[in-house]
């Protein structure tokens, strides 16, 4: 089998992307093992998936996946999995009362980059793109953001191994970061460094989520942006086009990114390493707040962000395949314990009812469970869950 290399990896639609994480309990420290990662190998590798993305190697989850397909591929040759591997950024102090965004937390960095050049030397088969830092410039990450100069210190070092000889050369180097840190949004983010990244990357990887600024910056969301055609329009017709605004939204943010990149390296490809919505929320976006969380308006989103981005050239590492209930472990309904497309036990939100129906999951399980639909496959059983937000 050809061995492709990341510039015809990203880009290509025949190659679906996502975000994974395979941790099924309320704390990290509670590891999937390799036999459940390929659980969710063959479940991700039966709708289509072919790209995962992982964001840290400091726990054994990330080694771990890699070994996983490592496994599958010499048990079936025909198995095709490919990584782009994180790697986590911090400032000096990070996750303390008192975070220094001047500095970087230089020790714990080269560590979590020298185990990310290791599996990518070990495994070239595999790893197709590391990513210096996730969020790790935008100003609101205020646990741990450093200043873009640290990542292209790192993304040097890992273009100067590829020069080297001691990582592949069609490997990709890229950062993955909100839009507003690619310059897609404020001035306070363009600066000299910003520029000198976007030439030092093989690519942009960029974020962009239109479901928390249905809280944040909510113009294009709700009833203050109906027009009269909506107001006129269903119920349901109305969330359809309150939705299609969310994916235009993407849409602007997107192109945002590639006109600031153009301005500094015209040849230079801009893909989407994260976008995603939640489907339960009890908080700013459930029924007291912008009313964006359910498994329809989820559905909508990623089929609109799915037909865009195909259609256009653009890998779109959707976020995520897997609910991971460790994020928000104090609170079960908060919306980051519930991005994935699959619950933790491994039921298929609406966005892939169809998948089920048509026994593309037939035979798999995730840890025991078969994989079926939630609320049984019914349709009026998930609709008492969707709330308009014109309402």
């Amino acid at each position: 089998m050809h061995d492709p290399s990341a510039s015809e990896l990203l880009g290509n639609p025949e190659y679906t992307a996502i975000s994974y994480g395979g941790y099924r309990g309320v704390s990290r420290s509670e590891q999937p093992s390799i036999a459940q990662l390929k659980e969710d190998m063959r479940i991700l590798h039966a709708m289509g998936i072919r790209i995962l993305r992982t964001y840290n190697v400091q726990l054994p989850h990330a080694s771990n996946v890699v070994k996983a397909i490592h496994e599958m591929k010499q048990e079936d040759p025909r198995f095709e999995m490919y990584v782009m591997l994180g790697a986590w950024i911090d400032c000096a102090g990070a996750w303390t009362d008192s975070p220094n965004h001047a500095e970087q937390d230089y020790e714990a960095n080269q560590i979590e980059i020298e185990r990310t050049v290791a599996l990518a030397q070990q495994f070239p088969d595999i790893v197709k793109v590391i990513a210096v830092g996730n969020e790790a410039m935008v100003h609101w990450a205020a646990s741990y953001f450093v200043a873009p100069s640290v990542i292209l210190h790192w993304v040097n070092h890992l273009q100067h191994l590829k020069s080297e000889g001691e990582l592949p050369d069609d490997l990709w180097i890229t950062s993955s970061d909100n839009f507003a840190s690619w310059g897609g949004g404020g001035g306070e983010y363009h600066n000299e460094d910003l520029e000198a990244l976007v030439r030092a990357v093989d690519y942009v990887s960029m974020h962009t989520y239109p479901f928390h600024d249905t809280h944040y910056n909510p113009v294009f969301w709700g009833r203050a942006s109906l027009d009269s055609a909506e107001d006129a329009a269903s119920e349901s017709g109305m969330i359809e086009q309150a939705m299609q605004r969310a994916v235009a939204y993407s849409q602007t943010q997107y192109a945002q990114v590639v006109d600031y990149v153009q301005t500094i390296d015209s040849t230079k490809a801009v893909h989407i390493g994260e976008t995603g919505w939640s489907s339960v929320s009890d908080g700013f976006y459930g029924p007291e707040g912008s009313r964006a969380a359910d498994e329809y308006k989820q559905a909508l989103f990623y089929q609109g962000m799915r037909e865009w981005t195909q259609s256009s050239g653009i890998s779109c590492f959707f976020f995520e395949a897997f609910d991971e209930p460790w994020k928000s472990a104090a609170n079960p309904t908060d919306s980051e314990n519930h991005f994935g497309l699959f619950t933790v036990e491994g039921d298929a939100k609406y966005a892939l009812w169809s998948h089920v129906e048509q026994g593309v999951f037939s035979g798999l399980t995730r840890d025991g469970h078969s994989i079926k639909s939630t609320y049984e496959g019914q349709r009026e059983l998930l609709d008492r869950h969707v709330l308009n937000p014109a309402r």
